[in-house]
């Protein structure tokens, strides 16, 4: 028996022999054509396999982190090695497919297509490959075209505090409604347990795996719209078929790869971008991301690409629908809405309405019951109970209410102010003058120019400031905001959140002795707001603050106190913010602190805006006035 199975091997052996001889053969040919070609330099092959130009010394550095996307020990920084060992790869004996086992020209099939193209594989020499399941996944997407997807900004959850972008994969005849049915690629942090603090933090090293992934698009809407709240922009793309093709060849190959997550720059855009490189390599659309890359200038420049938007869709959230409808009723109506959403009973609410107040009403204080179970404002089997006999109720009513859809924004989001700003300004601070210059990177304030953000959702990061005073002899650090967040969010009857700031990092605080000290200054706290944004929205915050300083008595300087503002837009162009704020530092170095400012800022445009402050403060005994103008571009 033993005699048979050796005689078997060698008779194998001896049969292929020759067929290993002529693919090493065929193999080395194909490798120096692909150098001849310069193949390895090719801009399509560095976006296939995601090399970046490193920042200061020659080279590339491919940015996947996971060991088996390279197939050459030293392809994360070789694109030549990495192509010979692709090519190598592909001569590899057939295998039987599984869900954990592929042949290399299936498991990096966008790299096999491309090459094939290139060097125009022969395949009586280089048998290709069935890929079964790569087939029927993509039978399964049934592709025809691609949206963009921009769920907006969403302050409190950090990974979405910048808003977020994902891929759609759209069908043939699907309509609006249908296209809920359809595909969405996404780039993101798996699921974890990290509080939004820890989660920050912990992006910001890149300590957690980020991955693609494929999910129906209902799934995605109801995470974005009905749960968070977040409306969504959907912008429908021009490419081709074959560059359809491309990006789903990539995007399988993927699949199983990971990249680690950067909060500010390989994050989900990023990498969404990466996916059209590959679609379509002329486009470049990742050169000139370096340290900061926003959600939204990401849109903003896949919309700015000739003849690459076909057409934009708003889809408002559930919350947005039931506030545009609310805003529409009568006070008696809201109260009706009110009572039915309170539990009362139906007949003692709506008996002496007409029939189709009736149905409105019913449909709101629906709408009203299922936000109050997603923001866990009540408990789930109530809200599930009363839900259930608001349908009861509306299905007895004749069909057909009038629902009108809440207007379109005036202002997309890609249409709105760029996230960075440049500020050049002068002043006079304490009876002397001074000149500042001031860069933020990202992102957005309460008074920049109006559309296409979040109203009350101010977002700044790492805002400094530099001043030159009259007799200094240098330049000065007035302040280093490495994050400053408000969160400004209007109460009424129906909406109750709780408003909240916090803002870290350098900033400078008056001694004893008139000296103007920098110190590491901590702020925050939370509050109440009432109001519209529509005229004005007044609100008051009970703030802590700790100061950190080597000039300071005990090094520190712990308080808190009260703070009340009015912000106001008299016209689309004209916002001002009045604010006041008291401060008792009855730890470390003790003393009280006051101040009072208004804040005005006129837009030109989108781009440009010119800001006045006025400020009168005391601190440690003393009183001092400042005034600043400046003019402010968005970049």
């Amino acid at each position: 028996m033993l005699r048979v199975g050796l005689l078997v091997v060698l008779g194998v052996l001896c049969i292929s022999a020759p067929t290993f001889a002529a693919g090493d053969a065929y193999l080395q040919e194909l490798m120096a054509q692909a150098h001849a070609a310069g193949l390895a330099a090719d801009p399509e092959w560095l976006a296939l396999v995601h090399y970046r130009a490193n920042l200061i010394l020659p080279g590339v550095t491919g940015q996947a982190d996971d060991p088996d996307f390279y197939l050459a020990s030293d392809g994360k920084t070789d694109p030549g090695a990495e192509l010979d060992a692709t090519l190598r790869a592909f001569f590899a004996p057939a295998v039987v497919e599984t869900d954990t086992v592929q042949h290399p020209q299936c498991r990096f099939i966008a790299r096999y297509e491309w090459l094939k193209r290139s060097l125009h594989f022969d395949p009586q020499r280089l048998p290709p490959q069935s890929c079964r399941r790569f087939r029927k996944w993509r039978a399964a997407l049934n592709a025809s075209a691609l949206t963009l997807v921009f769920p907006s900004a969403y302050i409190n959850n950090p990974s979405s505090m910048f808003g977020h972008t994902l891929l759609r994969v759209d069908a043939p005849n699907q309509d609006e409604r249908t296209r809920l049915l359809a595909y969405a690629v996404n780039y993101a942090v798996g699921s974890t347990t990290d509080n939004g603090m820890m989660f920050t933090l912990k992006s910001l090293v890149g300590a957690y795996p980020g991955l693609f992934s494929i999910s129906p698009y209902y799934v995605k809407v109801k995470e974005y719209s009905d749960m968070e709240n977040r409306d969504i922009w959907e912008y429908r793309l021009n490419f081709t078929q074959e560059e359809i093709d491309r990006l789903l060849q990539h995007a399988w190959e993927l699949g199983p790869t990971r990249f680690d997550y950067y909060f500010f720059d390989e994050n989900c855009a990023y990498y969404l971008l990466s996916l059209f490189d590959v679609a379509r390599p002329s486009l470049e659309l990742t050169d000139g991301f370096r340290g900061w890359v926003i959600p939204v200038d990401t849109v903003r420049r896949v919309v700015e690409q000739s003849g690459m938007l076909a057409g934009v869709v708003y889809r408002p959230a559930n919350n947005t629908r039931l506030r545009d409808r609310l805003a529409r009723m009568s006070g008696a109506e809201r109260q009706s809405v009110m009572r039915l959403a309170e539990g009362e009973p139906q007949g003692a609410v709506l008996h002496d309405l007409p029939a189709a107040q009736q149905a409105a009403s019913l449909e709101v204080a629906y709408s009203l019951v299922r936000y109050q179970d997603s923001a866990g404002l009540r408990e789930h089997s109530e809200a599930a109970r009363l839900s259930r006999d608001l349908l009861l109720a509306r299905s007895r009513l004749p069909a057909g209410s009038n629902v009108i859809e809440p207007a379109v924004p005036a202002v997309r989001p890609d249409q709105g102010h760029k996230t960075r700003r440049l500020a050049l300004g002068l002043g006079r601070r304490d009876g002397r003058n001074f000149q500042s210059l001031a860069i933020r990177p990202a992102y957005n304030d309460l008074l920049d120019p109006s559309g296409g953000y979040t109203d009350g959702a101010q977002i700044n990061f790492m805002d400094f400031d530099l001043r030159h005073y009259q007799g200094s002899g240098g330049v000065e650090l007035e302040k280093l905001s490495l994050v400053d967040i408000y969160s400004l969010s209007p109460r009424d009857e129906f909406f109750k959140p709780v408003s909240w700031k916090i803002n870290t990092g350098i900033a400078r605080t008056r001694l004893r002795d008139g000296e103007h000290v920098a110190v590491y200054h901590t702020n925050g706290g939370a509050g109440l707001a009432l109001g519209s944004w529509r005229s004005a929205v007044a609100y008051a915050f009970v703030e802590g603050t700790l100061d950190i300083g080597g000039r300071l008595q005990s090094k520190f300087s712990l308080g808190a106190g009260p703070s009340v503002g009015l912000f106001m837009q008299p016209y689309p162009s004209w916002k001002l913010n009045l604010f006041g704020r008291l401060q008792n530092f009855a730890m470390g170095d003790k003393h009280s602190a006051s101040e009072v400012s208004l804040a005005q800022s006129i837009s030109f445009g989108r781009q440009r805006a010119l800001r006045l402050t006025l400020s009168d403060k005391r601190e440690r005994g003393a009183e001092w006035h400042a005034v600043a103008l400046g003019w402010h571009w968005y970049f």
